[in-house]
């Protein structure tokens, strides 16, 4: 991530965007008032995944909000919907869920505005690590932190062996692709990391890692970071270079020198 410099989204953000960040900071009292709350109630769907309360009053709070663009479409974690051909939002009320219900600070809310099956708006916001990340088509993709705010670029670095690399969980990568490839993948690079989640692919954004693999994801979970990548000049897709939003599989973020060396040892 560069120095601080002003960020004209500040001062006048395109509408959608606009929108979203209001989103965020309702998202962001909502998640602050139950984190760490000794009162939290936690539940376990049918995937065996938690959800908290604060989960539900959050996309809850999102999608109470919404109600005044009636002509678009939401798409929730908890609450459900698909992205169509129309305008969809999509929502993760609490990504880093686990984290959150251990009291550890890393988790975020999520905001995305899908088009034409892709994102042209997205914000992250985790208050707890006061941090937000954010970025429209053709606005550039920005951070604030107690610093200030700071326009986001991938990093320069185009040889693997030089290379940082984050994912979430190892075991998922048995699960849903291969444990073999992504080893294949962390052998040829300098050295890697389980950032996991939302935060390995906004650190791909500001340059600090160069790769972001996981073998599985939902729409709700790459939306906004997809497009947070892409404006900071880097690639979001799935393993094997498609659509991240239609692959029905992982995601992987990297800078455009990288990308594609990730591609073929994902992929033999």
């Amino acid at each position: 991530m560069t120095g601080p410099a002003p960020d004209p989204t500040l001062t006048a953000p395109p509408p959608d965007l606009a929108l979203a960040l209001e989103l965020a900071d309702l998202s962001d009292a909502v998640t602050r008032s139950r984190f760490r709350a000794r009162d939290l109630r936690v539940d376990r769907k049918p995937d065996r995944t938690p959800v908290t309360d604060a989960d539900l009053a959050v996309e809850q709070a999102v999608r109470t909000a919404w109600r005044a663009r009636p002509r678009d479409r939401i798409a929730g974690e908890e609450g459900g919907g698909a992205i169509t051909d129309r305008r969809t939002w999509v929502v993760d009320p609490i990504d880093g869920t686990k984290n959150f219900l251990r009291g550890v600070p890393v988790w975020a809310t999520s905001l995305a505005l899908v088009e034409d099956g892709r994102p042209t708006v997205g914000v992250v916001s985790a208050p707890a690590l006061r941090r937000r990340w954010w970025a429209a088509a053709g606005h550039g993709a920005w951070a604030r932190e107690d610093r200030g705010t700071a326009r986001l670029h991938v990093s320069g670095v185009d040889r693997l062996e030089a290379a940082y690399l984050s994912t979430t969980s190892l075991s998922t990568w048995d699960l849903f692709h291969s444990r073999a490839a992504y080893l294949r993948l962390a052998d040829a690079c300098w050295e890697d990391r389980g950032f996991g989640d939302f935060l390995q692919h906004c650190l791909v954004a500001e340059g600090l890692i160069d790769i972001a693999a996981e073998p599985v994801v939902s729409p709700w979970d790459v939306a906004a970071v997809q497009v947070i990548v892409e404006e900071a000049g880097g690639r979001c897709t799935g393993l094997r270079g498609e659509n991240v939003l239609g692959a029905g599989g992982g995601a992987l973020s990297a800078n455009p020198h990288l990308h594609g060396q990730a591609v073929a040892l994902l992929n033999p």
